[in-house]
């Protein structure tokens, strides 16, 4: 089975400066009670075939009694499988999910029978750097744009049916993949049904239905928060595909100021950054603080004692939750 690309990435921590965290302030996610969890969390939802994306995140939100919740990554009505759905305050997060490869299992419709043979050798060719025209019913501009297909795993053919896994780019179309693929066949093709398994980091080992989380409310009402806590995740499930840096504790309020992150501010890093890319900033306590977008690469980060390491995006921890030290 193929793999997303931040999947293949063996990220190595680099230590820059040995440092302690505080006892007295921040919270490591795992230790935040249900009621933090369900303002600032994020439920993989098991999309049934029938409603909306947007009508599924309305359902958790009516379920869980908050005032907001956003979804990431919409799914046809027809479509089924994973939905990470943001509570509360998490709403944010999806933004960085948006960009995350994805993987479908898909059942594609020949229009007439192929052989298995040409059939392989033809979808094989669709792996790589593709252009890709949207559909006419589509959120975008309807132009051709380029997409990365990561791979496609046929698994059975059957007649005019084939099923197959495909990992692709946030952004490609699977319904559109199908019918180029029965273009370039020579018989036409169609998707036939259609399943969401990853949306980056979220995966079908944490999935869960609208029932299973209006059931763990109803025990959480009742007093067993045991069941809700296995199905909302802290918001920093939502940023493991992304390279990390962590911050001391003193460095932590003047960014939740939006401040630019300095290198002095940095204790450790994930190997293979690069200037431009987008970076999770984190707590010793592994505590989401900001998105950023890196200015150096992992090496300069390391090695530098002055000048801007990354620019905030989106903060996403309050200030004061760290006490206020002079700037570093």
């Amino acid at each position: 089975m193929g793999s997303l690309p931040f999947e293949l990435k063996k990220r190595e921590i680099l230590i820059k400066k040995e440092s302690d965290t505080g006892s007295k302030f921040g919270q490591k996610p795992s230790a935040r009670d249900i009621e933090e969890l369900i303002n600032y969390g994020v439920v993989n939802i098991d999309k049934p075939e029938g409603p909306s994306s947007h009508q599924v995140s309305a359902y958790a939100k009516e379920i869980l009694g908050i005032k907001k919740a956003g979804h990431s990554g919409t799914l046809d009505p027809k479509v089924t499988g994973v939905l990470p759905v943001a509570l509360g305050n998490a709403t944010r997060i999806t933004q960085s999910l948006l960009t995350a490869g994805k993987e479908y299992v898909c059942l594609m419709r020949l229009h007439k029978e192929v052989d298995e043979q040409t059939i392989r050798k033809t979808m094989k060719k669709f792996v790589g750097r593709i252009s890709q025209l949207p559909p006419i019913k589509s959120a975008v501009k309807r132009q051709y744009r380029y997409r990365k297909i990561y791979y496609i795993d046929i698994h059975e053919i059957e007649g005019k049916d084939v099923l197959f896994t495909t990992g692709v780019e946030a952004g490609t179309y699977i319904r559109k993949l199908c019918h180029d693929i029965g273009q370039k066949l020579g018989v036409g093709a169609n998707m036939f049904e259609l399943r969401r398994t990853k949306a980056g980091p979220f995966q079908e080992d944490t999935i869960c239905s609208l029932q299973d989380l209006k059931d763990a409310f109803h025990f959480h009402k009742k007093g067993d928060d045991s069941y809700l806590k296995k199905l909302i995740n802290p918001i920093e499930y939502a940023v493991k595909h992304l390279p990390k840096i962590w911050v001391l504790d003193t460095t932590v309020d003047t960014i939740c100021h939006g401040a630019s992150l300095k290198t002095p501010g940095i204790t450790k890093l994930h190997s293979g950054i690069e200037p431009d890319m987008k970076v999770a900033v984190m707590s010793l306590k592994d505590e989401l603080i900001m998105i950023a977008i890196a200015k150096l690469n992992s090496n300069k980060l390391l090695k530098l004692e002055k000048g801007v390491a990354a620019r905030p995006e989106q903060v996403f921890m309050k200030p004061k939750t760290y006490p206020k030290i002079e700037k570093v």
